[in-house]
């Protein structure tokens, strides 16, 4: 063999190698995150803590936050309410990505994700699950440079609806058709129809009111992006840009009087919100000179600053 052909030969090699080891190396991850389901609940607040790296879940007493306890599960967001838990995660190489839905303890459903997981949340019932995962790009920092994909499963009738894209939008009054829709952040209603979500298009984004069943939806305000409802029903929190192309904060809509108001000390806030009543917001967002996030808590009603309750920890779900 000359010179040539054995370094031929042993780049092909090395190739192999890399490859053979990052195939085993994912395997590895994806057999930590076989889908479990949830059995027991112990605490009051799930979340997904941060620091080692894997995703591990793990549950607290929001009286004593510093008490952790650990559960089965490894996700990349996870959600909880009214029996059903929703677990986003790592599914396979690719890699690829799933929502596993468990309910009262038991599996019911795994739906694959066409992109990395971003988004996830359960009706109060826990009969309707939703996600958004990018099928491009990493952030939403600017605006047309990601593709995202928002869908939900009804665990009632097992349907499983891949993208609200197909769905009629009415934007300020006038039938939209763009191709560039984008939609993100979906929050349903105790009916277990009406949702609000965030839709993208044109370099703008509107919080949006739809129609589960009858597939329509119709534009409410401009910027307003990842919305919650609030367990009652009657307010909506979400993020908003401090001027045109400042960082997010947090404000909370009541949507009988169409008062806005933003909440103090939530500004870097990249989050879709989640209610702990209907006082209380939770959310992850990263702190001055730290490099991983953590869960903060801040009074709906604007009336005192955020605080941080978990330290290096994301996805905030009440139990």
């Amino acid at each position: 063999m000359d010179l040539g052909s054995r370094r031929v030969t042993l780049a092909v090699a090395a190739i192999v190698l890399v490859v053979a080891a990052a195939v085993v190396y994912v395997t590895s991850v994806v057999r930590e995150t076989s889908p479990v389901a949830v059995t027991t609940v112990d605490g009051d607040l799930m979340f997904v803590a941060l620091a080692d790296g894997r995703g591990r879940v793990e549950q607290v007493r929001l009286a004593d936050p510093g008490a952790r306890s650990a559960t089965p599960m490894t996700c990349q967001r996870v959600y909880r309410a009214g029996g059903t838990t929703v677990c986003l995660r790592l599914a396979g190489p690719g890699p690829t990505y799933a929502a596993e839905v468990s309910r009262d303890g038991a599996a019911v459903r795994t739906v694959p994700l066409p992109g990395v997981p971003s988004r996830a949340k359960v009706s109060a019932s826990g009969q309707v699950v939703s996600w958004t995962s990018f099928v491009s790009g990493d952030s939403y920092l600017v605006p047309g440079g990601f593709s995202t994909r928002t869908g939900f499963l009804d665990v009632r009738t097992g349907e499983a609806v891949e993208s609200l894209e197909g769905f009629t939008a009415m934007v300020e009054g006038k039938l939209h058709t763009a191709q560039d829709m984008n939609y993100w952040g979906l929050t349903v209603a105790d009916d277990d129809r009406t949702f609000y979500a965030t839709l993208a298009s044109g370099g703008y984004t509107w919080l949006v009111k739809g129609d589960l069943v009858d597939r329509r939806l119709e534009s409410l305000r401009r910027d307003a992006e990842c919305p919650s409802l609030s367990p009652d029903g009657t307010k909506v929190a979400y993020k908003k840009r401090i001027g045109r192309l400042g960082p997010w904060e947090l404000a909370v809509l009541d949507l009988k009087t169409g008062e806005e108001r933003r909440l103090p000390g939530t500004a870097g806030v990249d989050d879709q919100a989640t209610w702990l009543d209907d006082e209380r917001l939770a959310f992850a967002a990263v702190p001055k000179d730290a490099k991983l996030a953590s869960i903060h808590v801040v009074p709906a009603d604007g009336s005192s600053a955020a605080v941080i309750l978990i330290p290096d920890a994301d996805s905030p779900s009440p139990i």
